[in-house]
């Protein structure tokens, strides 16, 4: 499914270059200018291309935010990339919808999304240092209580990425 995903996207490309002949991947094509040409794809492609699109501009927000310390605003920034990937990707399932939908309700929870290529498995939750332990322990209980399903939580901390030294 993740494939199909791709190749819908590749043809949302070959569509708008109709129109928009200089772009070689929706990276290269801003929102505004693809909400003047969405209505021209078919439904299934407007739908996979918006969320693309659309989680380029708040991949590029939740940076901005980030350097600017707003973490409450990165933290919609992932729970809007959940709705998107659940709403207009369709990667998501009830069960990850129901792990996002508990962690936000949990205290100290800023932000919840899937992570990974959906269809199961895993979410990322952005949590207050103070409220680790008490959401970690609401979470499991929660969820097995809703779904009947064990979760297992993995706490982990962000890091700086990748990056490159001067070798001496």
């Amino acid at each position: 499914s993740y494939n199909e995903r791709r190749e819908v996207c590749e043809s949302a490309v070959r569509i708008l270059k109709d129109w928009l002949p200089g772009i070689r991947s929706l990276r290269d094509v801003p929102g505004e200018i693809f909400k003047q040409y969405a209505q021209r794809l078919p439904e299934n492609i407007r739908q996979a291309a918006s969320h693309v699109v659309g989680e380029i501009e708040r991949t590029q927000l939740a940076v901005n935010q980030l350097e600017g310390g707003d973490i409450n605003g990165f933290g919609k920034r992932m729970l809007e990339s959940h709705a998107s990937l659940r709403d207009l990707y369709h990667v998501s399932r009830p069960e990850l919808d129901t792990m996002v939908r508990i962690a936000m309700e949990l205290p100290g929870c800023l932000g919840a999304r899937l992570t990974g290529a959906g269809f199961g498995g895993s979410t990322v939750n952005l949590v207050m240092r103070d409220q680790v332990d008490s959401f970690m322990e609401t979470l499991k209980t929660r969820y097995h209580k809703e779904t009947g399903i064990r979760s297992s939580i993995t706490l982990c901390q962000a890091e700086d990425g990748a990056g490159t030294s001067a070798l001496k």
